[in-house]
């Protein structure tokens, strides 16, 4: 294994996204057969096949696959690498690859924006995802650092706590639990929920809140895969909904929707910014960190109170 070089990194990680070796070929600027030879190569010292050739192109093996994870680790090395030199030299340019869960989107871009300003000679990439999705970009090092509510198991990771997330009940205007305070926990059980996808933070944390209410996870409500689907639903009448408050800002400003006084909401968890567990932490990754650290809660809305009126105020 002393002999594999980055190129035929590069080409098995375009053969293995295509799945051809013409098109990967016109990707990376070769010849077909100068393909097959980095390819080969390869496995003559690894010993083993990584692709299987078949009429419909090229399949990776278990050795194929676990040589694609390698090849994008290193090459996010390699980017890490590049902005701690720049570092070095004194250039402050560096790149961030940022992941935000779809909840986050509300806040992220005024963030990001501030962070800019402070760091102007970053580039930073924003992708906003489920928890899932966010989770599988940085475990396959596509994102370099996520911003989520609850930093996952299933991956070693470096985690931080950079403010507060509330969850509240929240309703239509007019509706007749809209005036009333300190709403039980069955009494609200008694609505029609409109909840988020299975294995949404939000979605979990729903099912323990109401987990001692007899028969009522049975049938949680109505599932919705997107908050702003979910805010619609409920401006609609088809029931309340139980949902990051940062998502809610507008539509409480405006009238369109209220948040209900249930007893023991809100619901505070927290934000967290999660990053792989590495050694050296890159530059730009680390300034992101502590701008996050410093001045990231002030970019989240906080719930001030839990009435309908003026239950909104930022940080």
């Amino acid at each position: 294994m002393r002999n594999i070089t980055l190129r035929q990194l590069r080409t098995i990680s375009a053969v293995f996204r295509h799945g051809k070796v013409n098109l990967a070929a016109r990707e990376l600027g070769l010849t077909g057969p100068a393909v097959s030879l980095q390819i080969q190569q390869f496995e003559q010292s690894a010993g083993l096949l990584l692709f299987e050739r078949t009429r419909d192109g090229m399949v990776p093996t278990e050795a194929g696959r676990a040589a694609y994870e390698a090849a994008r680790a290193i090459r996010s090395e390699i980017s890490h690498l590049e902005d701690a030199l720049n570092a070095i030299k004194g250039l402050g340019r560096g790149k961030i690859r940022l992941g935000v869960v779809s909840t986050g989107k509300y806040f992220a871009p005024k963030l990001i924006a501030g962070f800019l300003k402070e760091v102007p000679g970053i580039e930073l990439k924003l992708f906003v995802g489920n928890r899932a999705e966010t989770i599988a970009k940085l475990k396959n090092h596509e994102i370099d650092i996520a911003l989520m509510g609850r930093p996952p198991k299933e991956i070693d990771v470096r985690s931080r706590v950079f403010g507060d997330h509330p969850l509240v009940f929240i309703a239509p205007a007019g509706h007749k639990l809209s005036q009333e305070i300190e709403i039980t926990k069955e009494r609200i059980a008694q609505e029609q929920f409109i909840v988020r996808e299975k294995g949404s933070g939000t979605r979990i944390s729903l099912e323990i809140f109401m987990s001692d209410v007899p028969g009522r996870l049975d049938n949680l409500g109505t599932e919705m895969d997107s908050n702003e689907t979910i805010k619609q639903a409920v401006i609609a009448g088809l029931g309340v909904a139980f949902i990051s408050a940062h998502t809610v800002e507008q539509e409480v400003k405006n009238g369109s929707l209220t948040v209900l006084d249930v007893i023991d909401t809100p619901i505070r968890r927290q934000w967290f910014s999660v990053s792989r567990a590495t050694p050296a932490i890159p530059p730009a990754i680390e300034a992101f960190e502590a701008f996050l650290q410093e001045k990231g809660a002030r970019y989240l809305p906080l719930v001030t109170k839990p009435y309908p009126a003026s239950a909104f105020d930022m940080a």
